[in-house]
């Protein structure tokens, strides 16, 4: 007998199979996501150093505009590689 979760996947895969991914297209992926990882990183090691001069002077109202550049960047940049993750997986749609 199959599991509830093994039939909701059966159902799932009729309605939009999986898209089976070549090895270039892996290859770019991983690429993407090891460059938005490095962009990413050094963002909050920036910020944060500005974070950590700006609490040291006392400034509390620079620290909370500081952490929420810091998010807001940190957003901005996970849905830049999102948009261009589905390109590589989905070209010419």
């Amino acid at each position: 007998m199959k599991t509830a979760y093994e039939l909701a996947m059966e159902r799932l895969n009729q309605a939009a199979p999986a898209a089976k991914l070549t090895n270039a297209q892996k290859k770019q992926l991983a690429e993407l996501d090891s460059t938005y990882a490095a962009k990413i990183a050094g963002r909050e090691i920036t910020l944060k150093d500005e974070i950590a001069k700006m609490a040291a002077t006392g400034d509390s109202e620079k620290v909370e505009a500081l952490q929420q550049q810091l998010t807001k960047e940190r957003k901005s940049l996970q849905s830049e590689l999102e948009e261009k993750k589905e390109q590589v997986r989905h070209p010419a749609e």
